[in-house]
């Protein structure tokens, strides 16, 4: 992990948590070139399980992941996103960890995700992180811009 992160659970409705979706919003705007690519219903307070705001030493929001419950012990990664400053550098890696950990402690066994065509970066990422292509799951199943990951937890991180 990023030797400056820290790493904690807010509010779907954080100022920071907001912000920093507006800002992921705004580049898949950019990389699709329309305002709603996303297939499936996007994540509310109602329906997202955990939000992570991963914040540096000095209190910056610069990454954020959240999780939404799919089934018992299912569940699905939501709003990866890194500030550009930030990237390739461990904060996303240390959000998905503690995404995977949180979904252990939630008692789910498997987590699924849906990322897009245009984002090949993405796609690396999770691929490195032990996630595999799987066929659209859900609303994702007839999108062609969506392409889908799961990683089985039983292995991959212990409840801390």
């Amino acid at each position: 992990m990023a030797a400056d992160l820290r790493i904690e659970a807010v509010p779907f409705d954080h100022p920071d948590a907001v912000a920093l979706r507006e800002a992921q919003r705004v580049e898949l705007t950019a990389r699709y070139g329309t305002p709603d690519s996303e297939p499936g219903p996007a994540p509310t307070a109602a329906d997202t399980t955990v939000f992570l705001l991963a914040c540096d030493a000095d209190g910056a929001a610069v990454g954020c992941g959240a999780l939404r419950a799919l089934g018992p012990d299912v569940g699905e990664v939501k709003r990866m996103y890194v500030v550009p400053a930030r990237r390739r550098g461990g904060v996303a890696s240390a959000v998905l960890a503690a995404l995977e950990a949180a979904a252990v402690r939630l008692g789910w066994s498997v987590l699924k995700l849906e990322t897009g065509t245009e984002q090949p970066d993405a796609m690396a990422f999770y691929e490195r992180h032990g996630y595999h292509r799987i066929p659209g799951f859900g609303h994702y199943a007839d999108s062609e811009l969506s392409v889908c990951y799961e990683r089985a937890l039983s292995d991959a991180v212990s409840p801390a």
